[in-house]
């Protein structure tokens, strides 16, 4: 991937590339009181107001790729854009967040 990879990225695409094992960070930018209610299960909760002070922690994914996710996907653009502009070209929101996850592809993802 390069840095015009599409900001957005479907849930469909994101359920294709767990099941076919690709490597990427599922990043959860949700709050912990949300993540209690929902979750993917590959995904990793860093709430959006953390991210800055917790970047480290995501170094790794530096060139690989991260899909940043919220509840509706506005959060998860903010931080996708926020990413990008700190050299993570390859993240990406996944639209709808896991609203749409839980409607599309997975109806155990309790929505709220």
């Amino acid at each position: 991937m390069n840095e015009n990879v599409d900001v957005e990225i479907s849930v469909q695409d994101v359920s294709q590339r767990l099941n076919q094992r690709q490597e990427m960070l599922l990043l959860d930018c949700r709050e912990q009181h949300e993540y209690d209610v929902a979750r993917i299960e590959d995904g990793v909760l860093i709430p959006m107001n953390e991210i800055p002070d917790r970047v480290s922690e995501i170094e790794s994914f530096r060139d690989k790729p991260i899909v940043v996710f919220c509840h509706g996907g506005v959060r998860s653009l903010r931080v996708t854009h926020w990413l990008r502009e700190q050299g993570f070209a390859n993240s990406q929101s996944m639209a709808g967040g896991i609203d749409a996850w839980s409607r599309e592809i997975d109806p155990a993802v309790p929505t709220y």
